[in-house]
């Protein structure tokens, strides 16, 4: 479009140059003593263009010329930087693909080649660290720190999350919490604080931030729950120094944690620990009467180190509570088993012996195996001693 708007236009000067010289009878003298040149003005004004033209063609060539070294120079510089811009890529995808040397080495390229130098520099980091090449993880992360600020928030969460894999929750929660935005609900900072925290065993900040993570949608409502049983088994087994802190502990979860096995668990095996044998039935039997566990009722048939008369007191209270349960459960080999412990407890060899038997028609398992083996080398029957001892190992 440009070409056949000067081609219109050179037609149109040369058409008014036309009809000018047909109708003007000037001239132009050019005196250079004892020299007289005279030329007509449409001449004149011919030549002269066509000069200028020559000179402007002239002119723009010596300043291409010139302009060479330079432009080559640009031309030079554009090709590194795409080379290293699709060095950079090329890391990403070998990085994203598991391949971490050919990770190591395009970024290296890219970091030389100036493409986003703190960025290649810690995808470098990020390698060297899977290669377990930590001497050089440690060098691409000092070069990362030569882009300055903008990468701050980058550079710290990688030091953060490789330090979370190398299981320095220490270091990890004090380079999060450092963070301006540690305390707002940045997703990604919040979940690997969380993480950091459960390594750190600081319980109470575990707690907290599942239910808000929770509540705010952030992370998987499975992960959440499984975090916050964690967290309330632990401060049990930390805090319950004795009966009375058991209870407050107790009181303090919510219902829903009180439900849950795993907790239950750990409270009744912490109160039997205490003596609080009482304690411990009441919750086993409690959450069992919600959800039935096998590893719950398994819990339930152990008894602390108590005296003779007080453990088989206790055990044929059980007992009693436990054949309640057959009468609906007639075919659970977890209870059968527990069934079984608790008789030898109350020192009842027979019945023992007929549910642990009764449970290993059900279920073969090494537990069951085990207090067998113990009875029967209580009863002097070596012989079913050393057989069931054998199977148990064969069983591990």
């Amino acid at each position: 479009m440009k070409g056949l708007i000067w081609l219109l236009i050179v037609f149109a000067a040369a058409i008014a140059l036309a009809l000018i010289g047909r109708s003007e009878t000037g001239y132009a003298l050019f005196v250079y003593p004892p020299y007289r040149v005279e030329v007509s003005l449409v001449l004149f004004v011919l030549v002269a263009v066509i000069g200028f033209g020559l000179l402007y063609v002239l002119s723009r060539m010596v300043h291409q010329l010139i302009a060479i070294p330079a432009q080559l120079r640009a031309y030079r510089a554009r090709r590194r930087k795409a080379r290293a811009q699709g060095a950079l890529v090329a890391a990403l995808q070998s990085y994203f693909e598991g391949r971490y040397v050919r990770a190591v080495k395009d970024a290296t390229r890219a970091h030389a080649g100036g493409a986003a130098p703190g960025v290649a520099a810690l995808l470098a980091a990020r390698a060297a660290h899977r290669l377990r090449d930590f001497g050089a993880r440690d060098r691409w992360l000092e070069s990362a720190d030569a882009a300055g600020e903008p990468l701050r928030l980058a550079r710290t969460l990688t030091r953060a999350e490789l330090a979370l894999e190398e299981r320095d929750f220490q270091s990890a929660r004090k380079l999060l919490r450092a963070l301006p935005s540690a305390g707002s609900k940045d997703v990604a900072i919040q979940r690997m604080l969380l993480r950091a925290e459960r390594g750190a065993g600081n319980w109470e900040e575990v707690e907290r931030m599942a239910a808000r993570l929770a509540k705010d949608d952030a992370i998987a409502p499975a992960l959440a729950e499984e975090a916050s049983i964690q967290a309330a088994v632990e401060l049990l087994k930390r805090d319950a120094v004795d009966q009375r802190t058991l209870e407050r502990r107790w009181r303090q979860l919510t219902e829903r944690e009180q439900r849950h096995p795993r907790v239950a668990e750990a409270a009744a095996r912490r109160a039997s620990a205490l003596g609080a044998t009482g304690l411990a039935r009441e919750i086993v039997e409690k959450c069992l009467a919600r959800e039935w566990n096998h590893a719950l009722v398994m819990a339930y048939s152990d008894l602390p180190t108590l005296e003779a008369d007080a453990r088989n007191s206790e055990a044929r209270t059980r007992i009693a509570r436990a054949e309640r349960w057959l009468h609906e459960r007639p075919e659970d080999p977890a209870l059968l088993a527990a069934l079984g412990r608790l008789c030898v407890h109350a020192e009842l060899w027979g019945k023992a012996q007929s549910y642990l038997e009764a449970s290993l028609s059900l279920e073969e398992s090494r537990a069951a195996h085990l207090d067998l083996a113990r009875l029967a080398e209580h009863l002097e029957r070596e012989a079913d001693a050393q057989r069931h001892y054998r199977r148990a190992a064969e069983l591990e």
